[in-house]
């Protein structure tokens, strides 16, 4: 059997490494954290594309997801799809509405418009929780047959020779195992509440000012921030209070949310999402730079990378 590895265990590897199962790979996963560990395990988990280049690679990639997640949908697994209001304003790129199906998107009526938000679309779109949506990946995984191995691999030569094809989906840890001076954290501190009466959202529009209210199962996530080149992974009182003072600003919400944990993430933001063979190591793979579209997009790199292992195999 045709063999390759994927080296990390977030939304990234476990999704591109079903993939390749389903090309016929026998798939070992190498990371130094299982996925609970990941950035992909803190996040809010919506399907929206932020922070994430170029665009129109985005918005294909975006597109295939929707509809793996469409197909997806199981009880438990954490997979369901819900009204989000998104704001934007004349500078906004809006042409991730031109991805949904017919019928699941719509400017919002006036009536409609959370406070302190002007203009905003209501789309129907995914969420993966990832307490459930990971778990259940990664055991889909080892049931098609996959190999878990807790490793760090620390650089290009040591990757190359662990298999005949080597995947990259490190994310941000690829910044120090590729030298990629292109990649650059951009740091979120989120507010993980206890559920809240108040509509799904996001409002991108202020660069430097992201807020987001995420309403789950059993939780509400609320965001955020959204700052550049930002190694800082300590939880900050003065963003807690900055979150919670942006959501009732801006009228948002009439009250404070009840705090059950506060939570800091990198995300992974390039200037474009490298997703290309290694020039000196050409059995390298690398899919990485997902900055804060890892779910949006990750089904959709994944079939486009099973497609072109389908065929150099």
């Amino acid at each position: 059997m045709k063999a390759v590895t994927v080296i990390g265990c977030g939304i990234v590897g476990l999704t591109s490494a079903i993939k390749l199962q389903e090309k016929g790979f026998q798939v070992t996963i190498i990371a130094k954290e299982r996925f609970d560990k990941t950035l992909s395990s803190k996040v809010g988990a919506v399907w929206f594309p932020f922070e994430i280049h170029p665009k129109e690679k985005a918005n294909k990639w975006a597109a295939h997801a929707y509809k793996e997640y469409q197909a997806d949908v199981k009880e438990g697994n954490g997979v369901a799809f819900f009204p989000f209001v998104t704001a934007y304003n004349e500078e906004s790129n809006n042409d991730w509405t031109l991805l949904l199906p017919e019928g699941t998107v719509r400017k919002a009526l006036p009536s409609e418009l959370p406070k302190g938000i002007n203009n905003a679309f209501i789309s129907t779109v995914p969420l993966a929780e990832p307490q459930l949506y990971l778990p259940y990946l990664f055991k889909r995984f080892i049931e098609n047959g996959g190999v878990f191995k807790d490793q760090e691999i620390t650089n290009l030569e040591e990757a190359s020779t662990l298999n005949t094809f080597v995947i990259n989906c490190t994310g941000l840890g690829a910044k120090e195992l590729c030298n990629d001076t292109d990649l650059q954290p951009m740091r979120g501190q989120i507010l993980r509440c206890k559920k809240m009466d108040i509509p799904s959202c996001a409002d991108a529009t202020k660069k430097g000012a992201l807020s987001y209210v995420i309403n789950r199962s059993e939780d509400c996530v609320i965001g955020g921030t959204d700052y550049e080149n930002d190694w800082n992974i300590k939880v900050e009182k003065s963003d807690t209070e900055l979150i919670i003072n942006r959501l009732l600003d801006g009228g948002l919400s009439p009250k404070a949310p009840e705090i059950i944990e506060e939570i800091v993430g990198l995300r992974p933001k390039r200037s474009a999402v490298r997703f290309e063979f290694d020039k000196d190591f050409p059995n390298i793979f690398h899919n990485y730079g997902h900055g804060g579209a890892g779910f949006t997009v990750a089904w959709g790199c994944a079939i486009e990378l099973a497609e072109i292992f389908g065929f150099t195999s």
